[in-house]
C-alpha cells in the first residue's frame, strides 16, 4: 500500500514517520489512540488533520507490525 499521507524526512522530527505536511509523528497519533482518544477527539485537537490521515496512520502501523512479524518468523 502506498502511503501518500505519511512522510519520512530526515530534516523533520529526526526522520520519524509523520502525517503529511505536519510535524506530527505517527507514533504520537497511535499513543493518543492508545490513551483512549477517539478519532473525533484527535481531529478536534489537531484540526489540520482529517479522517483519511487517521486511516493511513493505522494502515501504516499495521504494515510496520506485519513486516516486523514476517522478518521475525
Amino acid at each position: 500500500m502506498a502511503f501518500e499521507r505519511i512522510t519520512v524526512d530526515p530534516e523533520v522530527m529526526g526522520g520519524a514517520p509523520c502525517v503529511r505536511q505536519s510535524r506530527v509523528p505517527v507514533a504520537t497519533i497511535l499513543a493518543m489512540m492508545a490513551d483512549g482518544m477517539s478519532v473525533t477527539d484527535i481531529l478536534t485537537d489537531l484540526p489540520f488533520l482529517d479522517e483519511e490521515d487517521m486511516t493511513q496512520v493505522l494502515h501504516f502501523a499495521a504494515d510496520a507490525v506485519r513486516d516486523r512479524t514476517a522478518r521475525a518468523a
